[in-house]
């Protein structure tokens, strides 16, 4: 990849290290590593999340610190882990699928917006990496749904209902069928599919404009005219791309995240299932559109701390699993 510098000369350009796609990667290690890191990376996050979690399907609002000190008071460093074993069981599969997907995605998507359709490296990166994020997205959702029903349900009601992962399983089957691990799903897909789509895409133009506006600031220049950029400053300009990414997309899919959430975690009493029409309703009684950003700031330092981990992560991890590790040193 070459990004003109925006510098004076106009003749100086800014080389990075190549893109690597799909068919650069050894799968077993590709697949094997990511589980691995980021399975670490959710143990680091999943606290943030817990906090999201219960501050959406509260009634009244409560500030974050309150919160954490209210659970720490009463179920101690425990009660930010709840439920976590049985989300890291889904972390694995949901990430290896993810990952899978993405890759595919990008590669092809990305051959046929530029050599069928014709269209810029800019156009056809930002193209590719929006389906990518989509198609991406909709084959975690698979495995990540049950997953996620299981685990805010620990978060939120822990002991008082459940006794356990394999317990909250059995007792969401034995109450609602299989179709109770996947309340939810219809919104998860309106939700994580466009929060995918604006992530991959702002990242995309987010880096690509950075490297093009200062890049140059951050490179050594060559006796050839050539910027190259150090190891540091590309995993620097990396994660701020990802945290501006994660901002963009944190504020367009929150409402669709809350919703998502009270649908997973709240009944609507006697047994019976809330409808996405109905938990609308209720967030809209209980506090307007603000109630639909209840949780915006643990998710967007969630999504910011967390997509900044994994890119660094995902790119670092990109690089150890390529077949020629000589071709792509930094």
């Amino acid at each position: 990849m070459s990004l003109r510098a925006a510098e004076d000369d106009p003749a100086t350009e800014i080389h990075l290290p190549a893109d690597i796609d799909w068919e650069m990667l050894d799968k077993s290690k590709f697949f094997f590593l990511g589980a691995a890191l980021f399975s670490g990376v959710s143990g680091t996050l999943y606290p943030i999340v817990v906090l999201k979690t219960r501050q959406q399907v509260m009634l009244n609002n409560c500030p974050c610190f309150k919160m954490a000190a209210s659970i720490f008071r009463s179920e101690g460093w425990r009660g930010f882990y709840r439920g976590f074993g049985t989300s890291l069981m889904g972390t694995i599969p949901a990430r290896s699928l993810y990952m899978g997907a993405l890759e595919v995605t990008k590669s092809n998507v990305g051959n046929v917006a530029s050599v069928r359709l014709g269209l810029s490296e800019a156009s056809a990166s930002a193209i590719a990496n929006a389906a990518a994020g989509v198609s991406a997205a909709m084959a975690a959702q698979l495995v990540w749904t049950p997953i996620d029903v299981v685990s805010q349900r620990l978060m939120v009601q822990g002991g008082d209902k459940y006794s356990g992962g394999i317990d909250a399983f059995r007792k969401i089957v034995r109450a609602d069928g299989v179709r109770g691990l996947y309340r939810g799903f219809g919104i998860s897909i309106l939700t994580y599919a466009p929060s995918n789509a604006v992530w991959w895409a702002s990242y995309s133009m987010a880096h690509r404009g950075i490297w093009s506006g200062i890049g140059c600031y951050f490179c050594s220049k060559s006796d050839e005219n050539v910027y190259r950029p150090d190891g540091k400053s590309v995993v620097a300009v990396q994660a701020f791309s990802a945290a501006m990414a994660s901002g963009a997309s944190a504020l367009v899919t929150m409402p669709l995240d809350t919703i998502k959430t009270r649908l997973q975690v709240l009944d609507g009493g006697c047994g019976r299932t809330l409808t996405a029409v109905q938990t609308v309703r209720n967030l809209v009684k209980e506090g307007g559109l603000g109630a639909c950003y209840r949780g915006l700031g643990p998710r967007w330092a969630s999504m910011s701390i967390s997509a900044t981990t994994m890119i660094t992560t995902y790119e670092f991890l990109k690089r150890l699993s390529t077949k020629n590790q000589e071709s792509f040193a930094l």
